[in-house]
C-alpha cells in the first residue's frame, strides 16, 4: 500500500460526514499496533509524531523513518504527520524526510505573531507538496498554559485561515491534553459555529479526556480529525503492568511490550470504529 496524504484522508471524511483518527506514535510498538489495530478495522489511521518525541528519540529521523517504512508496508492507507511542532526547523525536518503533513503550533504567541509565522510555515511546506495544520485558542494541558473557558472565535478563525492559508485547524472548544479520565464537556454548539464558519476541516486536540459519546456528537457537529495520545497510552501501560505482576521472573521485554502493544492495537481498532461512526463501536472504553 503507497503511503497515503493526510489531507486526502482527511478530505475522504469530511466527505463522509465521520472522522479520521490521528494517533500518536511514542515508540516503534506504538506504530506497529496503530497500524495493526488500522488493519483490523479496514479503516485509514494518521500515525502521528510530536515535537516531544522526536526529542525524546534524540531527533525526528529515527523515529519518523521507521514509522515511515511501517505506514508504507500497511495493506490500509496511513499518513504520517508531525504533530505539535514549535520550532521551523523541526517542520523543515519532517519535509525532508517525506512527511505529508505538518502541525505548527504557535497558538501561544499573540494572534498577528502567530499569523505571520504559521504563514511563513505555510509557504514553505506548501512548495513541498505538504499540508499545515494551525492552531487557534490554545488547547489545554500544555505545560498547564490555558485560562479555563477558553474558546476559538469563528470570526477569528475564518481570518486566520485566510492569513495563513493552513488546510486544517485546530480549535479549543472544551478539550484539554493529557486527560486521564474521560470527563471532558465539549461546546458542540461552538463547533457547529466553527464549522460553517470556515472552509477547512476541524481538528480536536486533547480527544482522550473526552468520552465515546461526546466524540461522537462532536463528530457529527463537524470535527473531523481527532488526536488521541493519552488514552492509548494508558492501555500500552496498564497491558505491561498487568504482564509483569503477573510473571515477576519474566525478563524478555519482548514478551510484556508485545502486551501493550497488543492492548494498543485493539483499542485503536474500536476508536477508528467509533469515529467513523459504526454504531458497535458506540460504547465505553474499559
Amino acid at each position: 500500500m503507497t503511503l497515503a496524504h493526510a489531507r486526502d484522508l482527511v478530505a475522504d471524511a469530511a466527505d463522509r460526514g465521520t472522522a479520521i483518527g490521528a494517533f500518536n506514535v511514542i515508540h516503534l510498538e506504538t506504530a506497529e499496533a496503530l497500524v495493526r489495530g488500522a488493519e483490523t478495522a479496514g479503516l485509514p489511521v494518521i500515525l502521528q509524531i510530536s515535537q516531544n518525541c522526536a526529542d525524546y528519540h534524540g531527533a525526528l529521523a529515527p523515529i519518523g523513518a521507521a514509522t515511515l517504512a511501517i505506514a508504507d508496508a500497511s495493506t490500509v492507507p496511513v499518513a504520517v504527520h508531525l504533530d505539535h511542532a514549535e520550532r521551523e526547523e523541526l517542520v523543515a525536518d519532517a519535509i525532508a524526510l517525506g512527511f505529508g503533513s505538518v502541525m505548527f503550533d504557535a497558538s501561544t504567541l499573540p494572534y498577528q505573531e502567530n499569523v505571520r509565522a504559521t504563514a511563513r510555515v505555510v509557504a514553505a511546506a506548501h512548495a513541498a507538496g505538504v499540508s499545515v495544520e494551525g492552531e487557534l485558542g490554545e488547547i489545554g494541558g500544555k505545560d498547564g498554559a490555558h485560562a479555563p473557558g477558553v474558546r476559538t472565535d469563528p470570526d477569528e478563525a475564518r481570518d486566520f485561515v485566510a492569513a495563513t492559508g493552513v488546510d486544517a485547524l485546530a480549535v479549543a472548544v472544551g478539550s484539554s491534553h493529557a486527560m486521564t479520565s474521560r470527563t471532558a464537556h465539549l461546546d458542540l454548539e461552538r463547533i457547529a459555529r466553527l464549522r460553517a464558519a470556515l472552509d477547512v476541516p476541524l481538528v480536536l486536540h486533547g480527544s482522550s479526556g473526552v468520552p465515546d459519546d461526546v466524540l461522537a456528537a462532536a463528530i457529527r457537529a463537524g470535527m473531523t480529525k481527532i488526536n488521541v495520545s493519552t488514552h492509548l497510552n494508558g492501555f500500552f501501560t496498564r497491558a505491561i503492568r498487568s504482564s509483569l505482576d503477573g510473571d515477576p521472573t519474566m525478563v524478555d521485554s519482548r514478551r510484556y511490550v508485545s502486551a501493550g502493544r497488543a492492548a494498543v492495537a485493539a483499542e485503536a481498532e474500536r476508536m477508528l470504529r467509533l469515529f467513523a461512526l459504526q454504531t458497535d463501536a458506540l460504547r465505553v472504553a474499559s
